[in-house]
């Protein structure tokens, strides 16, 4: 069967599926999607059509060099994030993998060696990480769905436009001080509650949208039994510390102290009110 067969027959399904006439712009985001990505993740997006999870895909907000995400639409109309894999690229696999072998989660499982499969349970990983986090009450984009290399969230933005990353958004000091310690308060229920560590928190995965922040990219994130825990939390605040205090001017604790607080060893309270003294 040719390549244009096979596109016709998945869009006959979709059609069906959905109960939409025929658009050319369908099935050109569907060649699309089969020419950067593979057949299988078109069959993957159909089985999320299957599944009500998605009604149609509008077009890419974001494309980097691991995956990308496209504005979609669920059959009520409202706006989703769709998160897609490559499969094809080799470039991440050391990097993705440290993550991956020292996880509790992830030790009875065999790494695979193809890249496509080790890339559906990087999805995987992701999706229930963000399920972890968003049960915590941590500030996430609520996760929908997950099959095969593709996530489905909430989409945070307005009309196919991504919210801003924190190093994009224009604020007030006073803002920035509130997402400070609103970040701090999620990074403590990620360790308490969710029992995982980001990983690899800054200000290019935080993003700001009405007032308030959301965490995003959490693939990397691991529980707290990973050998490298301790080490990826420090880092984590860190870059938090360097942002929010050299860059942006907001007076914040000593990173000791919002060690302390991450783990709870010492109240907010307390945290406060070293940060206070500190800074007189």
């Amino acid at each position: 069967m040719s390549s244009e067969d096979r596109l016709e027959r998945i869009l006959d399904q979709y059609y069906r599926l959905t109960g939409k006439e025929k658009r050319r712009v369908d099935k050109d985001l569907f060649e699309t999607v089969e020419e950067v990505f593979d057949y299988a993740t078109v069959k993957a997006i159909l089985e999320l059509v299957r599944k009500k999870q998605i009604y149609e895909l509008k077009g890419v907000v974001s494309a980097g060099k691991e995956a990308r995400v496209y504005w979609g639409k669920d059959f009520k109309g409202e706006d989703i994030a769709v998160k897609i894999y490559l499969t094809t690229t080799a470039e991440f696999r050391k990097g993705l993998i440290k993550y991956l072998a020292g996880d509790p989660r992830f030790e009875m499982r065999r790494i695979p060696k193809s890249t496509k499969k080790l890339m559906e349970m990087w999805a995987n990983k992701e999706f229930r990480n963000y399920k972890l986090m968003h049960r915590a009450g941590v500030s996430v984009p609520t996760p929908r769905a997950q099959h095969k290399n593709i996530l489905v969230l909430d989409f945070i933005g307005e009309e196919g436009v991504r919210a801003p990353l924190l190093v994009e958004a224009k604020l007030e000091e006073e803002e920035y001080e509130k997402i400070f310690w609103d970040v701090l308060k999620d990074v403590r229920k990620m360790y308490e509650r969710a029992r995982l560590v980001h990983g690899d928190l800054s200000e290019f995965n935080i993003m700001v949208w009405q007032g308030r922040h959301y965490i995003i990219d959490v693939s990397q994130a691991v529980k707290l039994g990973h050998p490298n825990a301790e080490d990826f939390l420090v880092r984590d605040l860190r870059n938090l510390r360097r942002f929010f205090y050299e860059e942006v001017g907001v007076q914040v604790p000593e990173l000791k102290d919002m060690y302390l607080y991450v783990t709870g060893e010492i109240s907010e309270e307390e945290l406060r009110r070293r940060t206070a003294s500190s800074n007189e």
